[in-house]
């Protein structure tokens, strides 16, 4: 199979595709779904199958996308979600398969997971301790999230990378102790600016903790070496330990160091529409077009054509900014 080059009107190659497996998920995160607030789902007949999903990945994988993550949601929420990565492992030209997930199953399941083809998995972990997590995920799940990590530690789903949510207030106090559980656990963290993708809109400016603040945060107890010069195309800073631990930090810091200049991404929600990036206020529907029997070649040209809208960047710093209509759990992370 002949492996193109996807790229959009400003020249940056396409090379990561992020699939919404379900809108649904079991969690009430603050900063995606408030406590307590319903959240409008697709009808079942409006969510792309499996088998729709493995055509259009292997679509994106032949217009030049090397790397796919399944989201949600919660995407472990979607039933037999092993066989679908089945099906995704086996597409040609397909580099790297991982997951994101709030970590709720992942003790249970991590083993099928790494037996179905799944590479790697990222699992959400905005606080270390019970009462803070409770109060930013709204569940009482923190034993069984650390057990997910440590199951998929154990069956080689390696690198495990945590995302961590820093909200002021909140849990910017923990930063430099989930520093502290990279290092001795040997995972990754990533610690992730507060974004304004929350379905209650409470976003203000005043809780985002800006990147430099949080390596600052890092830097008082352990020393941070950059591991590149350049980031790349990569949303995450990454650093390694100066002393020469195991585990990794990463921070992502869409707020106040933008990077959409090296952007690689694109987004196919639950429903099957797709994004060109996170903030977008328009929608493009793959599922229609898959769903009128257009051909591969017709699937194909119609994707090449929406990722030549992709805006420039995203608009979060400026005074006309609007918040989308669909929140992250309706887009997928």
């Amino acid at each position: 199979m002949t492996i193109g080059i996807l790229k959009d009107s400003y020249g940056r190659a396409i090379r990561d595709l992020r699939v919404s497996v379900t809108d649904k998920c079991n969690f009430r995160c603050f900063y995606c779904l408030p406590h307590g607030s319903p959240e409008e789902t697709a009808p079942k007949s409006q969510v792309l199958t499996y088998e729709e999903i493995e055509f259009a990945v292997s679509v994106f994988v032949s217009l030049g996308v090397e790397k796919v993550r399944l989201t949600g949601g919660e995407p472990m929420l979607r039933r037999d979600i092993e066989t679908l990565v089945s099906k995704l492992a086996r597409v040609p030209g397909l580099k790297d398969l991982a997951l994101t997930t709030n970590g709720f199953n992942l003790s249970e399941r991590a083993a099928g997971l790494k037996a179905a083809g799944l590479r790697r998995v990222t699992v959400s972990l905005d606080s270390l301790k019970r009462a803070a997590f409770q109060e930013m995920t709204g569940v009482d799940m923190l034993t069984r999230v650390l057990d997910g990590i440590h199951a998929a530690q154990r069956v080689g789903l390696a690198p495990v990378k945590v995302n961590a949510v820093i909200v002021r207030g909140h849990n910017d106090e923990e930063v430099a102790d989930m520093a502290a559980f990279a290092r001795e656990h040997g995972v990754h963290v990533r610690f992730i600016e507060y974004m304004p993708l929350d379905s209650g809109h409470g976003w203000t400016r005043e809780r985002v903790v800006p990147g430099a603040e949080i390596r600052a945060a890092i830097n008082e107890r352990f020393l941070l070496v950059a591991k590149k010069v350049e980031r790349g195309s990569e949303t995450a800073t990454r650093y390694r330990f100066a002393d020469g631990s195991p585990g990794e930090v990463g921070i992502i810091a869409p707020v106040t160091e933008p990077f959409c200049g090296a952007c690689s991404r694109i987004r196919l929600t639950a429903d099957g529409q797709v994004r060109t990036c996170l903030f977008s206020k328009v929608e493009h529907s793959l599922r229609d077009v898959i769903r009128r029997g257009a051909s591969r070649a017709e699937v194909a040209e119609y994707i090449e054509s929406v990722v030549m809208q992709k805006e420039p960047r995203h608009y979060i710093n400026e005074t006309f900014f609007e918040q989308p209509a669909r929140t992250m759990s309706l887009i997928g992370g």
